[in-house]
């Protein structure tokens, strides 16, 4: 079932209240996998989905992941305290494609670090659309060696979004069990069920309701 994939997503900066109750009261009907909001929306979030097994998420560093590590790990702390279960945290790609891999590597383990004292499941989006493949393939040892729970596609809002080809790099190259979520420009059930027979383990999508709709539809229910 495509649902327990399913991450809906709601990034919009115009999104009202209502909006993100019926993203959660959706979610929580279908019984997704979570849903991911702005930091703003997070509590609400939280609020509804009590009592459901939908995970509640966040972004951090969204959408350009450049802001420095302090402040990205102040804004987990933040999220965590208010109840996220995951994160979706931006890689610093402008010191990735500097070649400042301590930078890089210093910016998630702080975040890793609160693992110590909060139960959280961290997403590190690495942009593939922006990344030679060699560069995706470091990135994505990079991350494994830091433990990371997902490598994530992207944010959804540059030149492209999740790839079969992304995937396949990622599943040929990865040498731990780090799970994979597809994200941006997902909006057909073929490609959701590409991207799962591929190897994902998640797919984040704006346009998830359709997609079970969908799914439902041809299954004649």
């Amino acid at each position: 079932m495509l649902v327990a994939y399913l991450d809906s997503t709601n990034l919009k900066p115009d999104s009202k209240t209502r909006d993100i109750i019926t993203l959660c009261e959706q979610a929580a009907r279908y019984s997704m996998a979570a849903v991911c909001v702005t930091p703003y929306r997070l509590p609400l979030a939280r609020q509804i989905l009590s009592g459901s097994l939908v995970k509640t998420g966040t972004v951090i560093g969204f959408p350009l992941g450049a802001e420095p590590a302090q402040l990205k790990k102040e804004q987990a702390v933040w999220a965590l305290e208010k109840g996220a279960d995951e994160l979706d945290m931006v890689i610093n790609l402008g010191a990735l494609k500097d070649r400042e891999l301590d930078v890089v590597s210093r910016d998630i383990a702080g975040v890793m670090q609160l693992k110590t004292n909060f139960s959280f499941a961290l997403k590190v989006i690495v942009e593939t659309g922006l990344l030679s493949q060699n560069e995706l393939i470091e990135v994505l040892h990079l991350l494994e060696r830091l433990g990371v729970d997902f490598i994530k596609t992207s944010t959804g809002i540059n030149s492209r979004g999740a790839s079969i080809e992304d995937i396949h790099t990622i599943c040929l190259n990865r040498t731990t069990s780090i799970k994979i979520k597809a994200s941006g420009g997902i909006k057909t059930l073929d490609f959701a069920q590409q991207l799962i027979a591929a190897g994902v383990d998640r797919i984040g999508s704006s346009n998830a309701l359709a997609l079970v709709v969908e799914e439902m539809a041809g299954d004649g229910r």
